[in-house]
């Protein structure tokens, strides 16, 4: 069997006497999109953020590819192959929706436009390349987020919410476009509160509760399990 894409092995994250994470293990194979789910608070956004180095860990390991990523500064851990999105948009409004691609780039200016030109016809926005990224709807600058991550071509994805306010139509868009991530190799973990986008698109889904997994497998047996229900329910 090939190495996991990504490897998280007894994560721990506190803030003060609380258990945001709370000896976290996971493992993600390439080219399979994976969904994190939980009631609010059960830690999945920390998990994300201690993965790409926007929190320090208290214990565990990271490892992308079989490498030891833990403790390494965000942007590092962005060059080795990992990109996210955010749960609140972060894109520049007073730049197109082209020029916020744009800015991440670090090489030659006509690939880079044609890399973001490409990205663009992919999440079908190219007819609105030349308009400020303040005048898209909320929906369309989710694109342009999810565009501008895959300029550095990352080979795990890591989605916060993607579906949270976006329309219908433009839903469709994105889960078309996080489908064919997979049919290219790349590996995406969501974390979403829209139950019928994980189980319409995630092979495996991992649940936390509390800081802790409670839960992972296949769609049809986490919607059945009893400690998911309870989580979710209280029941």
């Amino acid at each position: 069997m090939p190495a996991p894409v990504l490897e998280v092995e007894g994560l721990h994250k506190h803030f003060g006497g609380v258990a945001a994470v709370d000896g976290v293990s996971l493992s993600l194979a390439a080219g399979r999109i994976y969904g994190l789910i939980g009631p609010n608070g059960s830690g999945k956004t920390t998990l994300f953020n201690c993965v790409t180095g926007l929190e320090r860990r208290n214990a565990g390991r990271v490892l992308l590819n079989g490498e030891r990523i833990d403790g390494l500064p965000p942007w590092r851990i962005a060059l080795k192959g990992i990109g996210r999105t955010f749960q609140i948009i972060r894109v520049f409004p007073e730049l197109t929706a082209l020029e916020n691609l744009l800015v991440v780039t670090r090489g030659h200016l006509e690939e880079a436009r044609a890399r973001a030109l490409e990205l663009l016809r992919f999440v079908r926005l190219e007819a609105l390349q030349d308009e400020y990224a303040g005048n898209l709807s909320y929906g369309q600058q989710k694109l342009v987020e999810f565009a501008r991550m895959l300029m550095r071509d990352p080979t795990l994805v890591l989605l916060d919410e993607p579906a949270a306010g976006v329309n219908r139509t433009l839903l469709n868009d994105l889960l078309e476009a996080v489908r064919q991530l997979r049919e290219r190799g790349k590996t995406v973990l969501l974390v979403e509160h829209d139950m019928k986008v994980v189980m319409g698109l995630c092979e495996t889904v991992f649940v936390l509760d509390h800081g802790e997994k409670i839960a992972e497998g296949p769609p049809g047996a986490i919607q059945a399990d009893e400690r998911v229900i309870e989580a979710y329910f209280g029941r």
